[in-house]
């Protein structure tokens, strides 16, 4: 690690998520990039805190950017591919995620990474912030700059720079927000003071001695035949059963991923220590939250008579508690910085039953601003009963899919400060919006637009806050290591002939005509009957062996799906998950 430098063209706090992407992608568009993390691994949700089964943009059309780029890294390198779970349609090893960040950071000569740094002083002056201070290595370092972001889980930096931000609840007058409690519930009910924030998750990793399927069908030894787990997990199990409970985040090798949200181990106490800017408080916190995930663990271990043990799955050097603890919390919610625009909740929901799609946001000319795409059901982790929602969600190849929205170049944008973006969950959202856009894929490519639009700064000598939106998306769009989308269409995969052209096209109008079909060909052929049910789902029978759910990620074999009535003979490429269990098909002949 070299620390002989005192200026660069762009800053990244945080080894979040959006904070690795933004670092890479400012360096891939040619600016000098520091890249500053409190910890030994990058990637904040992807890898250091273990949620390794990513939520939304499964399908292809929303496979783009470095999420798609990361996603086909991860199939590449995990030899048992990425079908082993039913809350996702991926999974992976922690340790296959910091690898793949690890490379992609060291192979770019304009970016330098500092671990171990301490974020102490923000030094502004009116509208621009022209220096940050670190301490690192024992060392205060002074950096000056001309683009800050901002790429913390939690968004640390922007109290220190004297950002404005949000915390908490905001009231439905507000916004208007469906969702969102009234103000005189939000100023008489005790919950939203002790909830102020979705809850956090400490993850943690078990190993599965034997595959569950071939466990007896309850699923419980004797000592739990009730289906209930000890104090305080007793409900833990009770929807979905034991099984079900630990292929929810099974991963290759038999991993499982611990980060169960019916009873489990998410942590709802005293959430203030997280954002007190004090040391003692918030290790307080982490050791009960780290407490907690491994009295749910050990409860796991005992009702299944020790066929889950605690797994070794992160190494010694990324800083972890132990090695089955991940080395950071996985946090849902922080600070969220007051943006020139900011993602309200009607942003995310469809336009109409015909339209599955959010209305895209544009200025008052009527051009798009959109940066990213987002399709996350909305989820929000709070203790007690589910959190009601307003739907936006739709049946679509076999499966429940959340319907696509779009993030405005001006959410990633302080207010106030030209030259500071955010490039991971704090970029401007209310919170109930944060629950669809905190999620691995969306920020991934949300921190590759806040990296594109400083490097863009740098080069055009303009403030970030000044940006052409089309200049940016047009960089995007085209970008030669990770091309991203900005318009959302449903009918175009990221491996399309025309996906390019298309992209470009639905800046401008959005009347283009259908995408010609094209598939991703991948898993073996088979050879069958494909049979649809009255739920908008489909079954694929085999002679001889048992009929399987049937999904597809791919918009030509959905197209196809849609043509069948009733039963139809048909021979597929497709990928079996025994533990969602389904049939994940590529094609469909």
């Amino acid at each position: 690690m070299t620390l002989n430098i005192d200026a660069v063209d762009v800053l990244v706090w945080g080894g979040g998520t959006g904070g690795v992407a933004a670092a890479l992608q400012a360096a891939r568009g040619g600016a000098s990039t520091l890249l500053l993390t409190p910890g030994a691994w990058l990637g904040g949700m992807v890898s250091a805190a273990g949620v390794c089964c990513p939520d939304g943009n499964e399908l292809t059309p929303w496979q783009t950017g470095l999420w798609g780029a990361f996603l086909r890294e991860l199939e590449r390198r995990e030899p048992e591919g990425l079908d082993h779970n039913w809350v996702s349609c991926f999974g992976y090893r922690p340790t296959t995620a910091e690898c793949v960040l690890q490379d992609w950071v060291r192979s770019e000569p304009r970016l330098q990474w500092w671990s171990g740094c301490s974020l102490k002083e923000v030094e502004r002056q009116g509208a621009r912030i022209h220096a940050v201070q670190v301490a690192v290595e024992n060392h205060l370092q002074r950096i000056a700059c001309q683009v800050v972001i901002d790429g913390s889980d939690r968004g640390d930096l922007l109290p220190l720079a004297g950002a404005a931000y949000r915390f908490g609840w905001e009231a439905q007058e507000q916004w208007d927000e469906p969702s969102a409690p009234t103000l005189q519930r939000l100023q008489s009910d005790p919950f939203f003071i002790n909830q102020p924030v979705q809850s956090p998750t400490w993850v943690v990793m078990g190993q599965l001695q034997s595959d569950p399927l071939a466990w007896p069908d309850q699923g419980f030894t004797a000592g739990h035949s009730s289906g209930r787990l000890p104090a305080p997990f007793e409900l833990a199990c009770s929807a979905f059963g034991l099984t079900k409970t630990l292929t929810y985040g099974r991963l290759p090798s038999g991993l499982v991923m611990l980060n169960w949200p019916l009873h489990g181990n998410d942590w709802h106490q005293d959430l203030g220590r997280a954002y007190a800017s004090d040391a003692q408080a918030e290790a307080s916190l982490f050791r009960d939250m780290q407490d907690h995930s491994l009295q749910f663990a050990a409860a796991l271990k005992d009702a299944t008579d020790g066929r889950l043990s605690l797994a070794h799955a992160f190494p010694s050097e990324s800083g972890c508690p132990s090695p089955w603890l991940a080395p950071m919390p996985y946090w849902r919610e922080g600070r969220r910085m007051v943006g020139q625009s900011t993602v309200i909740e009607q942003h995310l929901l469809p336009q109409d039953s015909q339209r599955m799609v959010a209305m895209p946001p544009a200025d008052d000319s009527g051009t798009l601003q959109t940066i990213a795409i987002g399709n996350y059901a909305n989820d929000h982790h709070y203790p007690g009963e589910d959190w009601p929602l307003a739907p936006k969600s739709c049946r679509w190849g076999g499966r429940w899919t959340g319907t696509p929205f779009s993030i405005p170049y001006g959410a990633l944008v302080s207010a106030d400060i030209d030259n500071l973006l955010a490039a991971d969950k704090a970029f401007s959202t209310s919170h109930m919006a944060n629950g669809a856009t905190r999620l691995q894929p969306l920020i991934l490519n949300v921190g590759q637009a806040a990296g594109m639009a400083a490097a863009l700064a740098v080069e055009t000598a303009t403030q970030p806050s000044a940006l052409s939106v089309r200049d940016l998306q047009m960089r995007l769009i085209n970008d030669a290591h990770a091309p991203s989308a900005a318009v959302p269409l449903w009918d175009t995969p990221w491996h399309h002939s025309q996906w390019r052209q298309r992209q470009i096209r639905a800046l401008d109008s959005d009347a283009l005509e259908p995408a010609s079909a094209q598939t991703h060909r991948a898993g073996a052929v088979r050879q069958g009957w494909i049979h649809r049910d009255d739920q908008g789902g489909f079954r694929f029978e085999q002679t001889g062996l048992q009929a399987l759910p049937l999904i597809t990620l791919e918009p030509a074999v959905h197209a196809r799906l849609e043509q069948i009535e009733a039963s139809q003979s048909v021979t597929l490429h497709g990928v079996h998950n025994p533990w969602g269990p389904w049939l994940r098909v590529t094609s469909l002949d």
